[in-house]
């Protein structure tokens, strides 16, 4: 609380606040904030942005907490350095899900590039195909950054390469990046993904329904 008077030690970091939580709980004789409140705290001493956009993701694709409710606590707490964290709730109502994601997505949209649609769910008739990370519905070019970082067991890397086998059974172009090459070679990216859709969008059209991310 801020009438209580506490030092920094080691790698604890004291901070005062007039806005104590609501809720709390006891572990190993230590009273917790719930992990909505704890992110979002954790997200305004954060400077680095990809660092915000990693801990959102962890927090989120943990089941800790919602992004509605990270949103209520971005309104309910201060607004000083909230700036960073309102932005990966921006990204994230777009469809963004990683940090690796948050960085493809502001390459694209610094390139001029067509705006894809970011995490769309794709339909052959009624059954279920994929959610791309990127998808460009007039040139059939999906955009994925593929990561291990952003998968939780083996299991789920296996369901992700499936996933983008899957599309490239039904005509979909998958172009794959990992996260270094997104950061570091930016030009090679954006010049795979213009001549993939310049292609793309030659071709004749594929029966893909794309419902968008809601």
């Amino acid at each position: 609380p801020a009438t209580t008077k506490r030092q920094s030690a080691d790698f604890v970091r004291m901070h005062r606040t007039v806005r104590m939580p609501d809720q709390t709980f006891v572990f190993n004789g230590i009273r917790w904030a719930l992990t909505t409140r704890a992110a979002a705290d954790a997200a305004r001493g954060e400077h680095d942005l990809r660092e915000v956009r990693a801990l959102v993701a962890s927090a989120v694709q943990g089941g800790k907490c919602t992004i509605p409710q990270l949103a209520e606590e971005l309104r309910a707490g201060p607004s000083r350095e909230s700036g960073r964290l309102r932005a990966v709730l921006e990204e994230v109502a777009d469809g963004i899900r990683s940090a690796a994601e948050g960085d493809l997505r502001k390459l694209i949209k610094r390139s001029g590039l067509p705006e894809p649609m970011y995490n769309p769910d794709l339909y052959v008739g009624s059954m279920f195909l994929a959610r791309p990370d990127a998808w460009w519905p007039d040139a059939w070019v999906a955009g994925e950054v593929d990561s291990r970082e952003w998968h939780y067991s083996p299991e789920q890397w296996e369901q992700t390469l499936a996933r983008h086998s899957r599309m490239s059974a039904h005509g979909i172009t998958v172009m794959h990046f990992t996260p270094k090459q997104v950061r570091t070679e930016p030009r090679r990216v954006l010049a795979e993904l213009r001549l993939a859709i310049e292609e793309g969008r030659k071709r004749p059209p594929l029966k893909i329904r794309t419902v968008p991310h809601s």
